[in-house]
């Protein structure tokens, strides 16, 4: 992207000649950091209209849940800012979509754990995040990405990709095929969760949850807000906590190829289901509560599907920088997902 894009983009959120940086390793958007030398710093992100393809949803969500917060004294998040014309969100003419929220002095991020208890205050953060907003009515808030966690629906998928592929793929993929399908009784827990309106009742869910996307200030290591906040919609409990249990709770990210070595780290699952029933508070139900150890065996066997699907369909989806790449994420989710299975049994 050309500097005086980025520029002429900036210096519709802020006053004088902006200084800008990259920000984080995002795959998604493209996030800047810009200072300005009349206006605080913020945080500018051009919006990728692949992936989001109605930007806006993502604008009222988030205006939603901060006046939410700001009249209910619910958790902070960073302040959705507007451009000169009054609007939350300013197009350039090349039709890119770009918006902006405060810099959050004295903060930082993190893409490893560096300890238990970064992981338990990181889980008790996204946990805190939706039982703050359980006065606000979910089907408020628009879809962003409709079936992003729907199971039964990355299953059909699954199942047309196998049907459709070319042999030499469906060759290479055939134990993981055999072994996704002998675990659907995964997806009927879904769909009796997705059915229960009672037991398991629809929440602002924040649907990313990754350690990345929760800030910490940087003297005292205590956790400040979640951010990212572009995924979060109605969703069910598995959601947030499944995430963080595939994301943090592991001794590999998913795109190791050290077959060996992938496993559960215990005291970071503890940490993430510890951190994330005291965030919750008496918000989760009784049955929630029961299906906790559900969520890391969720959303762990829908990315291996979703890898795997990928492969089959000839690399459509996720990027990827050699052959086999997404066959391989699919395998790392596997064996991930057989080490929970071994873990969860033992507790």
């Amino acid at each position: 992207m050309e500097t005086s894009t980025i520029e002429k983009a900036a210096v519709q959120f802020g006053k004088g000649v902006p200084a800008y940086n990259l920000l984080g390793n995002g795959l998604i958007n493209r996030t800047y950091k810009v200072d300005f030398a009349d206006s605080t710093s913020i945080v500018l992100q051009c919006i990728n209209q692949t992936t989001f393809p109605q930007p806006e949803n993502i604008i009222n969500n988030y205006r939603l849940i901060q006046d939410y917060s700001n009249n209910n004294g619910g958790n902070k998040i960073s302040k959705l800012l507007k451009a000169r014309d009054g609007k939350y969100y300013w197009i350039d003419p090349e039709e890119n979509f770009w918006r902006a929220t405060e810099f959050i002095i004295n903060s930082y991020a993190t893409s490893i754990p560096a300890n238990p208890e970064e992981v338990f205050s990181a889980a008790k953060s996204f946990a805190s995040f939706t039982q703050s907003l359980n006065g606000l009515q979910a089907d408020r808030l628009e879809i962003i990405i409709p079936n992003f966690h729907n199971l039964a629906f990355r299953y059909l998928q699954f199942e047309a990709a196998v049907k459709n592929a070319h042999i030499g793929r469906l060759l290479k993929s055939t134990h993981i095929i055999s072994e996704v399908r002998d675990r659907t009784a995964l997806v009927d827990f879904f769909k009796e969760v997705e059915s229960n309106e009672t037991d398991y009742p629809t929440r602002v869910m924040h649907h990313d949850c990754k350690i990345n996307n929760i800030l910490f200030d940087k003297t005292t290591q205590a956790v400040i807000c979640p951010v990212d906040l572009d995924t979060v919609m109605p969703g069910k409990y598995f959601s947030d906590p499944g995430d963080m249990i595939r994301t943090m709770a592991c001794t590999e990210e998913e795109n190791s190829n050290s077959w060996e070595t992938i496993d559960i780290l215990p005291v970071y699952y503890n940490a993430i289901i510890d951190g994330y029933l005291e965030g919750m508070g008496n918000d989760l139900t009784e049955a929630e509560k029961k299906n906790i150890h559900q969520s890391g065996l969720l959303l762990t066997y829908m990315q291996c599907i979703r890898f795997v699907t990928d492969f089959l369909n000839n690399d459509i989806y996720y990027k990827t920088t050699y052959p086999e790449q997404n066959l391989n994420r699919a395998l790392n989710q596997l064996i991930l997902l057989e080490k929970l299975e071994t873990f969860i049994k033992q507790l």
